[in-house]
């Protein structure tokens, strides 16, 4: 074996479809099923095949488990990660804001903006 190994992280998309399907235990119709409503969601190649990454094969293990064992519907297991989601980037700013209050950090996150609006007044 030749060349460096290196460390992957979960979620580095590396799973064509059927790959995902298959460690999901799902038809990978179910998975076009779920990108199209916004469940799971892979990133695209250039050529606009989708790559799962371990991550992503977690979440669509877990919508099948709300799913077939909960009996919640598609547009609560949609509610419920995006619930999950918001708490999950809620408790990494509150980590952050209690790193800066305790003095393990001079620094205050910055938040990230999707979109910003700028207004020219000149000075008249």
């Amino acid at each position: 074996m030749s060349g460096s190994a290196r460390l992957v992280s979960d979620d580095e998309p590396l799973y064509v479809i059927s790959v995902a399907a298959e460690m999901a235990g799902m038809h990978p119709q179910t998975l076009r099923q779920y990108d199209r409503l916004g469940l799971v969601s892979p990133r695209r190649t250039v050529g606009g095949g989708r790559r799962y990454s371990l991550r992503e094969v977690e979440m669509l293990r877990e919508v099948q488990r709300l799913s077939q064992e909960d009996g919640v519907n598609l547009v609560g297991i949609k509610r419920i990660m995006e619930l999950e989601a918001e708490v999950h980037a809620l408790r990494t700013e509150l980590a952050a804001m209690q790193d800066v209050m305790q003095g393990r950090d001079q620094y205050l996150p910055v938040p990230a903006f999707e979109s910003a609006l700028a207004v020219y007044r000149p000075d008249n």
